[in-house]
């Protein structure tokens, strides 16, 4: 598969993935253009002891939480209006806040509800992670029901 191959087949997923980390659209295509850079770099290097797809998002995800530590030593500004008070939300706003409730999760609830949003099989996840299968499921199974929870407070089930 050649590079211009995987960036089309990736690009997409991997962009997703950044904007539950960060919850801005700029700084996610700037780690989707790590990201890639960094696959370039080593592509080379690739020993197919995985998958393809789990050796980029492995890249992403890490990416991301370098830009996460970064993050950390800045000071945040807080949001200057109440969310609960929007009621009629475009598809797009409702895309936005679920994003904003991704990227308030701990790091790898993070990683894990953008992979399972990316529709990868949870025994990738688990070996992206880290982690068993049992484990990505139960957490996986907690990550919903605080984004669930969530979204109720914001008033979006009724």
């Amino acid at each position: 598969m050649s590079f211009d191959e995987i960036y089309n087949r990736y690009a997409p997923q991997i962009f997703r993935v950044c904007m539950g980390y960060t919850n801005d659209a700029e700084q996610a295509k700037d780690l989707v253009q790590e990201t890639f850079i960094s696959v370039w770099k080593n592509l080379s290097n690739f020993r197919n002891q995985s998958q393809i797809s789990t050796w980029i998002f492995r890249i992403a995800t890490n990416n991301c939480l370098r830009a996460m530590e970064v993050a950390k030593r800045m000071p945040s500004a807080e949001l200057p209006f109440n969310l609960a008070e929007v009621r009629e939300e475009s598809p797009e706003e409702k895309l936005n806040f679920l994003y904003q409730c991704i990227a308030e999760l701990e790091e790898t609830e993070r990683i894990i509800i953008s992979l399972v949003l990316e529709d990868l099989p949870q025994a990738e996840i688990a070996t992206i992670v880290g982690l068993s299968n049992v484990n990505v499921r139960v957490k996986v199974h907690r990550i919903k029901e605080k984004l669930a929870q969530k979204f109720k407070a914001h008033g979006q089930f009724r």
